[in-house]
C-alpha cells in the first residue's frame, strides 16, 4: 500500500523556486506531525522542514526564511514552497510523518528529485 507520493522536483536555476507537493494516506496524515526530508548524494538524509496539525511550523537553518511548508488536511497533502534556491539544496526530497525526535516513523516513498544548477 502506498502512502507517500512525492511530486514537483525538477532542474532549477539557482535563485528559482519549486512547489513540492506530497499526498499522504489518511492515516499516515492524521499523526501529529508531517515534515520534508532530503538527501543529497553521498549525504545522509536530513529533516529540513516540519507541520503540525495545528499548523505551527520548523525548520533547519539551512532553509529557514527561504521554504514555506504548508498542509491541507482534508485533501492530506503537504506542500513545501522552495525560494531563492542554492546548488546545496540538491537532493532527493521526501516526505513523511515525523515523531518528537525528528524521525520518520513510516518507510520512504520514492522522492522527487531537486536538481539546481546553471
Amino acid at each position: 500500500q502506498v502512502q507517500l507520493v512525492e511530486s514537483g522536483g525538477d532542474l532549477v536555476q539557482p535563485g528559482g523556486s519549486l512547489r513540492l507537493s506530497c499526498a499522504a494516506s489518511v492515516r499516515l496524515f492524521n499523526s501529529n506531525r508531517m515534515g520534508w526530508y532530503r538527501q543529497a548524494p553521498g549525504k545522509q538524509r536530513e529533516l529540513v522542514a516540519t507541520i503540525n496539525r495545528r499548523g505551527s511550523t520548523d525548520y533547519a537553518d539551512s532553509v529557514q526564511g527561504r521554504f514555506t511548508i504548508s498542509r491541507d488536511n482534508t485533501k492530506t497533502t503537504v506542500w513545501l514552497q522552495m525560494n531563492s534556491l542554492k546548488p546545496e539544496d540538491t537532493a532527493v526530497y521526501y516526505c513523511n510523518s515525523v515523531d518528537p525526535l525528528g524521525r520518520a516513523t513510516s518507510s520512504w516513498g520514492q522522492g522527487t528529485q531537486v536538481t539546481v544548477s546553471s
